[in-house]
C-alpha cells in the first residue's frame, strides 16, 4: 500500500507518473472535493497509465473511472435544507447531529474494464447498482 497526495490540480500528472512508474495494481481515490472537482482528468490519465481506479462517487465512473463504492452526493444535497432550517431557525451548528450515509452504491464501468484489459467477474456485476456499458 502506497499513499500518494494530490493537494492541487497541478500534483495529478505526476501522481499517475508515479504509480505507473512503481507499477501499483490500482488506485483506491479518497472522497475528496478537489478529487471530484478533477474526476475526469483522474480519470484520463488513469486509463492512459492503465492503472484501475475505484472512487468515491459514481460520477467518476461516469467520467471514465473503473468503479464507484459510495453514497449518492444527491442524498447528501437533500439533506442540506434541513440543517440550513435549523440554523436560522436558532440552533447552534454545533448541536446538530452528524449523519452519516446508511447507503452505498456500486457502480462499475465496462468501457473502462476493456480498455485497461480487465474483465469483471459476473458475481461483481450482480451486485453492482450501476453498470456502464
Amino acid at each position: 500500500m502506497r499513499n500518494i497526495e494530490v493537494r492541487s490540480p497541478q500534483d495529478l500528472d505526476g501522481a499517475f507518473e508515479t504509480i505507473a512508474r512503481e507499477r501499483l495494481d490500482a488506485v483506491l481515490v479518497l472522497g475528496q472535493p478537489l478529487m471530484f472537482t478533477h474526476r475526469q482528468r483522474a480519470a484520463k490519465l488513469a486509463i492512459e497509465h492503465k492503472v484501475p481506479t475505484a472512487f468515491y462517487w459514481r460520477e467518476a465512473v461516469e467520467a471514465g473511472a473503473l468503479m464507484s463504492y459510495g453514497d449518492r452526493l444527491i442524498d447528501a444535497m437533500r439533506r442540506c435544507p434541513y440543517y440550513v432550517d435549523r440554523i436560522l431557525r436558532g440552533a447552534k451548528p454545533a448541536d446538530l447531529p452528524v449523519e452519516q450515509p446508511t447507503t452505498f452504491y456500486l457502480t462499475i464501468n465496462l468501457k473502462t474494464a476493456k480498455a485497461l484489459g480487465l474483465t469483471i467477474p459476473p458475481s461483481l456485476l450482480a451486485r453492482a447498482d450501476q453498470v456502464i456499458e
